[in-house]
């Protein structure tokens, strides 16, 4: 048992440590197919999305207004106008955003159910050669863990990414349209928290990738002790076997802890750096009112477009790690449906005569198994089953009697010699 353990742990290494990691957000890409289907509900989600997103952005309008006009006791009903147009904007922005809820909801759960399914299918065609070096435990913990990571950002963050951004686009063009000199200051500071958002996205996308490995390692670890639980038992090994649980466990939570902290801290800095950049931008903007430059209802106007700005960058910080997460879980994904059977068809695959025979003729068939290359369970081995013949194979475990059948039934290819059904060699034909 401990040396199988080994064995799988060494062949999940090298598969981790090969895998390309991601930079960037486009493994998300991988999901584009599986998001066609459904153009009317993502038309539908973006329709709503931007009326929300108006609705928020004429909300500052109204504000400079009702200062500079609506407290006019000339202009007694010119208020109630106000107020009235912003009860309209309120009804707006609460029925798209329930529409956009409900539409980015469901296609989280309608597109992670059909990658749930498409993995699944791939995974049962792939042959037994995949799985001797990927553990069941990592597999099921890319059909669940992985998944439902993506389906957070289908279903939320990617929603509220969308949302923040066509805030942000929108805020900063009204807030140019408001009053040139402030916005160019805000453009700055804007500059200035791009690069700790960057800097900080980078270390917070690898830590998300460890992050998930290491549940992957825990949930085959558990799945490999249960599947043996007997043998566990009866070695007494249930100690050993809480101590490398353990051990696993508390490797998660440490690389966990890490990414938790970079995200933490990526947060307050950005969220501190624009908010103290407002502080900044406001007192430039009280002298301008002070000097009659420009009104307070603009000063005001201005100041709900850079709060909406400064919430659209926050709002972001807190959905980029989670799409860099998603793009980790994208990757992992991905690689699952990139596996390629080990026995594949030909390109012009033979057929098996019209009234099979049953003949079988093994010649100098020669094979080991992946994960025991150094091992070979047969070594010019030949036998010939002619039709209605039977024959047993006998001999100690490990002389390879399941592995002239495993061959038979085309879970494996031999590394030399040939197989034929009725004279007809199996690599010829389509498994």
């Amino acid at each position: 048992m401990s040396q199988s353990g080994e064995e799988f742990a060494t062949e999940i290494a090298r598969v981790a440590a090969a895998r390309p990691k991601a930079r960037s957000l486009g493994p998300l890409r991988r999901l584009l197919p599986f998001l066609g289907p459904y153009r009317w509900q993502i038309a539908g989600a973006g329709f709503a999305l931007i009326c929300s997103s108006s609705a928020s952005l004429f909300i500052p309008p109204a504000i400079r207004g009702m200062i500079d006009h609506g407290f006019d006791r000339n202009n007694v009903a010119l208020i109630g106008r106000y107020f009235l147009a912003l009860m309209g904007v309120a009804a707006v922005l609460g029925i798209a955003t329930a529409t956009r809820f409900y539409f980015v909801t469901w296609l989280g759960e309608r597109v992670i159910a059909d990658v749930r399914k498409a993995v699944f299918d791939h995974v049962l065609s792939l042959s037994p050669v995949f799985f001797e070096a990927t553990r069941t435990g990592e597999v099921l913990s890319r059909l669940t863990a992985d998944t439902t990571l993506v389906q957070t950002v289908i279903g939320s963050s990617a929603s509220i990414a969308m949302r923040n951004l066509v805030m942000l686009t929108g805020g900063m063009i009204l807030l140019f349209i408001t009053d040139l000199k402030l916005s160019a200051m805000v453009l700055a500071a804007v500059l200035l928290v791009m690069l700790p958002l960057i800097l900080f996205g980078r270390w917070v996308r690898t830590l998300s990738r460890q992050s998930q490995d290491r549940i992957a390692d825990t949930s085959a670890h558990a799945a490999e002790t249960l599947n043996a639980v007997q043998t566990v038992q009866a070695f007494t090994h249930e100690t050993v076997e809480r101590l490398r649980f353990g051990r696993a466990v508390e490797s998660s939570f440490r690389v966990a802890v890490l990414r938790t902290r970079a995200r933490a801290v990526m947060t307050m800095v950005v969220i501190f750096a624009v908010f103290g950049c407002i502080v900044g931008v406001l007192w430039a903007g009280a002298q301008d009112v002070l000097a009659n430059r420009i009104t307070g209802g603009q000063l005001a106007q201005f100041v709900a477009y850079a709060v909406i700005v400064a919430s659209g960058f926050g709002a972001l910080t807190e959905t980029w790690g989670d799409l860099q997460r998603a793009a980790g879980a994208s990757e992992r994904l991905g690689e699952l449906l990139d596996a390629v059977p080990e026995v594949r068809a030909p390109d012009r695959p033979l057929a098996l005569p019209a009234r099979p025979r049953g003949a079988v003729s093994l010649r100098n068939v020669g094979f080991r198994y992946p994960s025991r290359p150094e091992h070979a369970a047969l070594d010019g081995f030949s036998l010939d089953i002619v039709p209605g013949e039977a024959v047993a194979l006998v001999g100690p475990s490990g002389a390879g009697k399941s592995t002239v059948f495993q061959l038979l039934l085309r879970f494996y290819t031999p590394q030399s010699g040939t197989i034929a059904f009725d004279g007809v060699d199996v690599a010829q034909l389509d498994p």
